[in-house]
């Protein structure tokens, strides 16, 4: 039987187009009913409309759907995938990074971690949890698979609310790996084996052998790596490179614009902990940087509002189409292996902790690689994390157990807490006066906190 597939949040031109155009080369998918779901209307008919065109004029064999009506839409899905966020993003967003920045909290980003982190979360989370509530009555045997951040705050959420879920938190920053490792060590990627692992956007190298030796390539990669980084071009030259080459309209690009643009932009961090450290982070300063207390003493902030402003003005220049499939983007070929029962490993996904990483707390989702096959996703065990990096996971794993049961509770004491006991945070009082400012800029979204 063919499989319905839900895109939710299709109304998306990077989301809906890129998904879509991976679906429509799979082989194992032909036949699928691909059901298109968004609460804006106009943008869901616009890609409903360039999906049937494109079914109908490359005579493909998907059966393509779209419902504004979030019930109408899961009615028998076999997969879910999400992809959303809440009001004006970008607004939203700036609100999340400067309030505290104005009252001296300071976070050098604010999407995932620190004050931003959280108010990202207080604001997301509901919403996905309506989702994964209607999954549970209507296709409770459905993988769901989110690409929404803050990924760890969501994924440790929804399992606390629904553990019975499927549910399976996918980043496309493990990409940066099979990008930058054969090339700073100099020997194709499958004469490579590596290991990942941490949370969301807070993950490291942590083994790379060369499979013709066995020998370990982690001196290697430490030694090598400050060399490689400061040869690349920087983030400008970078971009007007692939963007000549087209790459900057091309569906799944921002993965490759964001981990090919070089010097040591956006990795003032990142070589800190190589240095300090002695890990390869998987992602950049903007990211990493945000679960740190210290991080705002290293970090280039330079390389990170320049990154800022170019994905803003990258998400907002609407000139995703069909037909490339992704190049990063792994959730359409892990249906294929759950389909086709491959026990297939993939790099990286998001679930439950539950002993995979043995340092830290079982509650939380943490980022490790997985075995697909007929029965889902498994996160595969690492064991034990080097103490001093397991040391700042295990100050982010509090916060993100306090985050859940702010909304879970719908706790004003509670995400103040959270806030209290995140290590980013240096202030008391002025972080009163900060959430109490962020409820009333946001209160369509926040005011359920009580």
């Amino acid at each position: 039987m063919s499989p319905k597939i839900v895109l939710i949040g299709a109304g998306s031109a990077q989301f809906g187009f890129g998904t879509l155009s991976d679906i429509f080369v799979s082989e194992v998918l032909k036949g699928s009913e691909v059901m298109l779901h968004d609460i804006n209307p106009q943008a869901l008919a616009r890609v409903e409309k360039a999906a049937r065109r494109y079914v109908g004029e490359n005579s493909l064999p998907f059966n393509i759907r779209a419902s504004t009506d979030r019930q109408e839409a899961l009615q028998g899905a076999d997969f879910a995938v999400i992809s959303i966020e809440v009001g004006d993003r970008f607004a939203l967003w700036e609100q999340d990074w400067m309030v505290p920045l104005q009252f001296g909290v300071r976070q050098v980003y604010g999407e995932n971690g620190g004050p931003g982190g959280l108010f990202h979360s207080l604001r997301i989370i509901p919403p996905i949890l309506e989702i994964c509530g209607d999954v549970m009555a209507l296709c409770p045997d459905a993988t769901v698979f989110n690409f929404s951040n803050p990924m760890t705050r969501i994924c440790t959420t929804v399992k606390r609310q629904y553990p019975d879920l499927k549910f399976v938190g996918l980043c496309h920053e493990i990409a940066s790996l099979p990008q930058h490792l054969p090339n700073i060590l100099e020997t194709p990627l499958d004469n490579l084996d590596f290991l990942a692992g941490g949370l969301n956007h807070f993950s490291v190298v942590l083994e790379v052998r060369y499979r013709d030796s066995g020998r370990d390539a982690y001196p290697d990669l430490l030694a090598r790596a400050p060399a490689y980084f400061d040869r690349l071009p920087d983030l400008r030259t970078r971009v007007a490179e692939m963007r000549k080459r087209g790459a900057g309209s091309t569906p799944g690009a921002e993965p490759a614009l964001r981990e090919g643009a070089g010097a040591w932009a956006e990795r003032g961090l990142f070589k800190f902990m190589l240095e300090r450290f002695g890990l390869f982070p998987v992602t950049t300063d903007s990211h990493f940087g945000e679960y740190i207390q210290w991080a705002h003493d290293v970090v280039d902030h330079k390389g990170i509002l320049d990154f800022y402003h170019f994905y803003k003005q990258w998400c907002q220049v609407d000139e995703a189409k069909l037909g490339k499939p992704t190049e990063w983007e792994r959730v359409i070929p892990m249906m294929e292996e759950i389909i086709t029962d491959a026990g297939a490993e993939e790099w990286a996904v998001n679930v439950l902790n539950d002993g995979l990483i043995t340092n830290l707390p079982e509650f939380v989702a943490v980022e490790v690689p997985a075995l697909v096959d007929k029965d889902g996703v498994h996160g595969v065990e690492v064991g034990s994390l080097p103490k001093g990096f397991a040391g700042l996971l295990r100050n982010q794993a509090t916060v993100c157990d306090l985050t859940a049961e702010a909304v879970l509770q719908k706790s004003k004491q509670l995400a103040l807490q959270a806030l209290l006991v995140d290590p980013v945070v240096d202030q008391a009082q002025a972080v009163e006066r900060m959430l109490e400012t962020i409820i009333d800029f946001q209160q369509p979204y926040l005011g359920y906190l009580r």
